[in-house]
């Protein structure tokens, strides 16, 4: 039997340098109130597998995150993964605690940046406020993401909750996180933009 150390040695390796998909979000890529491999982004690395893609799925989404979390875990991930793309979904609790929108806009741009920077491509996923935040505040923050997006030619995924969250069978009890039906609409959502990426990618090398 291969020593532990040899062994860990080779798995950081494969996943430091095989083809890499990392997803930095909160709650709503976290699986939260499901078994995780009900989870949209376990079902992503199911269909990356069934259609032919080699690349490896790592999410490194926690509950409650905020784009301030997510930039001080960043820069970790990246040398650890070294993923070709990397999936932001993160900002609806900065939204939900009231963040300034400065900082918002300035946590993204940082994200964006950093992961460009490491060499990947960059998915940002678009955000939405409840409306009792008001329709100024809720206005503005969605569209910090479109502006990030374009001022960083990143691809925008527009709000990929929008086809789950006034579908209460789609939504668990506390009417913010969706349900584990819910979670191949998601996928739904996302796929057209990263499988477009995908195959950029492809046709590149």
């Amino acid at each position: 039997m291969a020593p532990v150390s040899a062994i860990l040695l080779f798995l950081f390796s494969s996943l430091a340098w095989g083809d890499s998909i990392l997803v930095m979000g909160d709650s709503l890529s976290a699986a939260y109130g499901m078994p995780s491999e009900k989870g949209w982004v376990s079902l992503l690395q199911q269909r990356l597998d069934n259609k032919g893609y080699s690349h490896q799925v790592i999410n490194a989404s926690v509950s409650g995150e905020t784009t301030h979390g997510g930039v001080t875990r960043l820069t970790r991930q990246l040398q650890r993964v070294k993923p070709q793309l990397v999936m932001i979904e993160l900002g609806a609790n900065d939204g939900l605690r009231g963040t300034a929108l400065t900082v918002l806009q300035r946590n993204l741009m940082t994200l964006v940046q950093q992961s460009q920077a490491a060499g990947a491509r960059v998915i940002l996923l678009e955000m939405k406020l409840p409306p009792n935040y008001g329709p100024s505040y809720s206005q503005q923050f969605q569209s910090i993401f479109g502006q990030v997006a374009q001022q960083q030619n990143a691809t925008l995924v527009p709000f990929f909750m929008a086809p789950v969250v006034l579908r209460p069978e789609l939504m668990q009890a506390d009417g913010l996180h969706p349900n584990a039906r819910a979670q191949p609409v998601l996928l739904d959502q996302l796929w057209p933009h990263l499988q477009a990426l995908l195959n950029v990618q492809v046709r590149s090398e």
